[in-house]
């Protein structure tokens, strides 16, 4: 029996040092980051959370509103050397798994991926940013448009064989990042999302963590912002004419339109979704508050190490409970790309925000 109150998912930051492309807004793998060359010039070893970490904190969250879990959204999860260990873990704690790939199914390839993870995945999130091959690979370095684009054809299939039987049905998302150089062809990917039978597709705007980037902001100006905005009624009309193969809606995620002062505040109405919600945990134990890059949310607080703190004390202590009341006195919290209308304010019994 749930008696506790707390979040309803945790992010474990398991291997943010691994990856197989170098997605251009990536605050690791970008080509632009520092962040691995640094680590390797000062000889550091890539971070690697232990199994018995996410262990320990998911004895400690017995009882508590925790569904679902998520491995890495920083680095590729399924390089992972422990993944499969995650998935039995989700099966013993009988929490959902969430998780967020980019795409290229690496090491066992797709059809062994998908056996392992359509039984226990309440999502499964496909990195997906462009309609073309150009754009595809020019944003996602190192990938394959045309494998791509077969890898979730199979993923689905084995994905709906599966929900067939009457078990449990995996939704499927392609979520992309906004920016300039997808701007031409969102509503062409909401088109190629509904043709594959996608059931969701959620994207955030830029984070510009490196100057080279700042130009592709879709928030970097009222014309900017003006495009977004006529881009979204577009895609908000497709959607709603053109069906899923099983006759739904494509349900769209964070295509919002946005006043014209979001150089500064994305959705001065906007609330934070994740606080006093989620999670996140880094490699050595570290709790963060949100999903913001690294650099900006330690901005936020030191809130305690689940290795030396059980997380429901953590998450009841007076600094993350000010930070939970009062976060829009701070600038990083004010600039977030994250912030969502009231309407889409938690909501996890309904789908809404997974």
């Amino acid at each position: 029996m749930r008696t506790k109150e707390g979040f309803w998912r945790i992010t474990f930051d398991t291997n943010p040092n691994d990856c197989n492309l170098h997605c251009i807004m990536c605050e690791h793998h970008s080509r632009y980051s520092s962040v691995e060359t640094n680590r390797i010039l000062a000889n550091r070893p890539k971070e690697q959370m232990s199994i018995e970490l996410i262990r320990r904190v998911l004895e400690d969250a017995r009882g508590s509103n925790l569904r679902e879990i998520i491995p890495s959204t920083m680095g590729e999860p399924l390089l992972f050397k422990d993944f499969e260990q995650i998935v039995e873990l989700c099966k013993e704690f009988k929490v959902k798994l969430n998780l967020t790939t980019n795409g290229t199914f690496p090491i066992k390839g797709v059809a062994s991926w998908a056996k392992l993870i359509v039984p226990i995945a309440s999502d499964v999130k496909i990195s997906w940013n462009g309609a073309t091959k150009s754009t595809q690979e020019k944003i996602m370095q190192g990938s394959n448009f045309e494998k791509g684009i077969q890898n979730v054809k199979d993923f689905l299939k084995i994905r709906n064989d599966y929900a067939n039987t009457g078990k449990n049905y995996c939704q499927t998302t392609l979520q992309l990042t906004f920016m300039e150089t997808n701007l031409p062809e969102l509503v062409d990917i909401v088109r190629l999302g509904i043709d594959l039978g996608i059931d969701r597709i959620k994207g955030h705007h830029l984070w510009t963590n490196f100057v080279e980037i700042e130009p592709l902001s879709l928030r970097r100006s009222a014309e900017s912002i003006a495009r977004w905005n006529d881009a979204v009624s577009k895609i908000k009309r497709i959607a709603a004419e053109r069906l899923l193969p099983n006759g739904k809606a494509m349900s769209l995620m964070n295509f919002d339109v946005l006043d014209g002062d979001a150089t500064q505040n994305l959705m001065p109405e906007g609330v934070c979704p994740f606080l006093g919600e989620e999670a996140w945990i880094a490699p050595d134990g570290r709790f963060s508050p949100c999903c913001a890059p690294d650099a900006l949310r330690r901005q936020l607080g030191n809130f305690g190490n689940v290795s030396e703190k059980d997380i429901m004390s953590i998450w009841h202590n007076k600094d993350y409970r000010h930070l939970v009341k009062n976060y829009m006195q701070n600038s990083v919290c004010v600039a977030c790309n994250m912030r969502r209308p009231p309407v889409e304010s938690y909501c996890p019994n309904e789908g809404i925000n997974k």
